[in-house]
């Protein structure tokens, strides 16, 4: 295992709700590994502990074998750390971070060319700008590329992909499968329960607790219910109406749709309730349960 965490508790000073509560969970070698949660779940917390940048109050954890406090000076030469906010020198130029990043690690951006070349491709144009004057999408790419200069065994993604355009999304994660493929392992938090489908495994996380550990698959497979999917002219009123149906067990909206199950699990209630609630263009379908829809489930 290149990461392995046991009962990691952190509470911050003037907190009574702990930031992580008694974590325990394993990455293994060349995993693509996704820590899925919304903002104050625990998840930069998490990776703080796990990159030697803050100390658990209780509990241990090892990366790549060495344990994080004894061993912090080999972790810190062996993993590559994007966090969440772009923390590159701004007044420097695109090549000149890059120079420096391979100067800390005591390499040259000619010895690891090959493991960025795909990404460095992208910025290369702009390697005269300065880091501060580049659009988020490419402020990504280039904060990836001071990750990897040193060729590190372990990469730790901090929310990479908040506050960029979906084409930078997905280009970014077509970046990561081209990585893991040359055998890095890569831990990556995100907010979006939509990309946790392309991660191998995946830990949902709320309020420092983890809620489930498994393949995307397994853990949509576990959902405890039938799911249909509501459509109406009127979705606010239809909301309400489904809300207050003795026949429905829960309703949710996501997006253009509402998401509901029905009142012990009976798939039978389904026309009943399409007969009780009088509104113009209504539709219910079953579907199958997002990552979304079980986050919500365990919570």
């Amino acid at each position: 295992m290149d990461i392995q965490l046991n009962s990691i508790c952190k509470t911050y000073p003037g907190e009574d709700q702990p930031a992580v509560d008694n974590i325990s969970l394993n990455v293994e070698q060349g995993e693509l590994f996704g820590l899925i949660g919304p903002d104050g779940a625990g998840k930069t917390t998490l990776f703080r502990i796990l990159t030697t940048l803050m100390l658990a109050d209780s509990g241990e954890a090892w990366v790549n074998g060495k344990e994080v406090v004894k061993d912090y000076k080999y972790i810190r030469s062996k993993i590559g750390y994007m966090p969440g906010k772009f923390s590159l020198y701004q007044d420097l130029t695109v090549l000149e971070n890059l120079q420096f990043f391979a100067n800390i690690f005591q390499t040259t951006i000619e010895e690891n060319h090959d493991l960025i070349k795909e990404i460095y491709v992208q910025i290369e144009p702009f390697r005269h700008r300065r880091a501060g004057q580049l659009s988020g999408g490419m402020k990504q790419k280039l904060a990836l590329c001071c990750a990897l200069i040193h060729r590190p065994t372990v990469l730790f993604l901090d929310e990479p992909t908040t506050g960029v355009d979906s084409v930078s999304r997905k280009e970014f994660w077509e970046m990561l499968g081209r990585l893991k493929s040359q055998g890095i392992t890569i831990m990556v938090s995100t907010p979006y329960m939509d990309e946790a489908g392309l991660c191998e495994r995946i830990a949902l996380i709320q309020e420092g607790k983890i809620l489930s550990v498994n393949t995307p698959d397994i853990i949509r497979s576990e959902y405890p219910a039938h799911l249909f999917a509501a459509h109406a002219d009127d979705m606010g009123l239809l909301l309400k109406s489904l809300r207050a149906s003795d026949l429905v067990a829960t309703a949710n909206a996501f997006g253009s749709e509402h998401h509901i199950t029905l009142k012990d699990n009976n798939v039978k209630l389904k026309e009943e309730l399409i007969n009780q609630i009088s509104i113009d263009g209504l539709s219910i379908s079953a579907i199958q349960p997002s990552i979304e829809d079980c986050f919500i489930n365990l919570m």
